[in-house]
């Protein structure tokens, strides 16, 4: 009788951990993307919870913009990811990997070289990159993804992304099928297509 305490107290310390861990690595990206030169927040000076504007100076700058939906999809990806190669590793140990991707994505995408790539091969002519503030919560926006996917049917993450997608395609002409593809290899015709918004 007395197994189940110790294993609950042992499982409850095992989470702490791994939160401890994801929180951490949070903190390590906020602080790698200081050191890159990156703007805390939104050199206007101000703070918005969401930035509806594409092509402006103050998109990947706030705390959301039309392209968190993206990050929330690579949450659903990762968990999927995760629970398929994964299986024995706990939640919480899934959930730590999820942010160390997306970590190492968020400080590769600041990078002088993808940030380059962004404005030649992409419809973000004049992208800078992410101030802080928007990249820490791009992470913040993936496990919040993960976190959804590890609780809804299978089905309905599946919907949710594809809703994602459909909607930021019709209202921005991008979505993470185009952005990848984009940034991988561009085609001149979508190109121009979403030049026309």
């Amino acid at each position: 009788m007395s197994v189940a305490p110790v294993s609950l107290a042992a499982d409850k310390r095992a989470t702490r951990f791994w939160l401890v861990a994801a929180a951490s690595l949070l903190v390590v990206q906020v602080l790698s993307l200081a050191l890159m030169g990156r703007v805390p927040i939104c050199e206007c000076g101000y703070v918005k919870l969401f930035e509806p504007g594409v092509n402006t100076a103050g998109n990947s700058q706030h705390i959301s913009d039309w392209y968190t939906p993206s990050h929330i999809i690579h949450g659903f990806l990762f968990y999927f990811a995760a629970t398929m190669l994964l299986r024995r590793a706990s939640f919480g140990a899934r959930l730590t990997l999820a942010v160390l991707v997306e970590m190492a994505w968020e400080l590769l995408e600041n990078s002088p070289i993808i940030i380059e790539r962004y404005r030649t091969a992409t419809m973000a002519i004049g992208y800078q990159g992410d101030s802080i503030l928007n990249s820490a919560m791009d992470t913040v926006a993936m496990a919040l993804g993960f976190l959804f996917a590890s609780r809804a049917p299978v089905w309905l993450t599946i919907a949710l992304a594809i809703g994602f997608e459909i909607v930021t395609a019709l209202v921005i002409r991008d979505n993470l099928t185009l952005n990848v593809l984009m940034l991988v290899w561009p085609v001149e015709a979508i190109k121009a297509w979403q030049a026309a918004l």
